[in-house]
């Protein structure tokens, strides 16, 4: 990594503290926290990690590449898997039911990296039905197929799902990632990334080792 793209990310980490609030805030010196009450997972047997992100937010885009490779290396005794949430935002909101509705047709590949690029680097107003629909026909989406599961009530539902997971892991930023429905992963004191990864393995360790009490 060279200088100015280690400034960018320790820029974006300095910010995520703003972001973050509570939930990320340093408790006894260790570098995550542990929910009062634990959420329910849903792969039985699996430690469960969840990113929360959104494609409006431009930290998630500079960490997506990184942990998109680093899940793809996890052990079979981990299921991953991404959530979208919205803080209660209309236009995020939307973005939300873009992943879903990409996810439900099979499309994340086409739309998933080019709705961090369209927002970010090319400056497009992702917000509203028309806009992201013709996004997707853009990227040689079957513009009907995309619409019918946006609009759905399966994809809707699974938005609003998402910002109630957020919301039971108490996340106040993005991105965000929580540890077999107990712990967050803190961002106090990291110098990069990868560091917020290699404090995401260690939890994982942790809760491998609790399971095998």
């Amino acid at each position: 990594m060279n200088r100015r793209a280690a400034l960018k990310q320790l820029s974006a980490l300095s910010a995520l503290s703003v972001l973050g609030g509570a939930a990320w805030a340093q408790k006894s010196g260790q570098p995550f926290q542990t929910l009062a009450t634990k959420v329910a997972t849903e792969v039985p047997g699996k430690i469960e990690v969840i990113e929360f992100f959104s494609y409006g937010c431009p930290h998630c885009k500079e960490f997506h590449p990184l942990v998109s490779k680093w899940a793809a290396a996890l052990p079979a005794d981990v299921s991953f898997k991404r959530v979208p949430v919205s803080f209660g935002r209309a236009q995020w909101f939307n973005l939300s039911r873009l992943y879903y509705a990409a996810e439900a047709i099979g499309e994340l590949g086409r739309l998933d990296d080019a709705a961090f690029v369209a927002l970010h680097d090319k400056n497009v107003k992702l917000y509203d039905d028309a806009t992201i629909n013709q996004f997707a026909v853009q990227q040689g989406v079957d513009g009907r197929k995309f619409a019918e599961a946006y609009n759905s009530f399966g994809v809707k539902s699974k938005a609003q799902r998402g910002d109630q997971l957020a919301q039971a892991y108490k996340i106040q930023g993005v991105p965000a990632i929580a540890v077999d429905g107990r712990y967050l992963v803190l961002n106090e004191g990291l110098k990069s990334y990868e560091d917020l990864l290699a404090r995401t393995d260690k939890l994982i360790a942790k809760a491998r080792a609790e399971r095998k009490k």
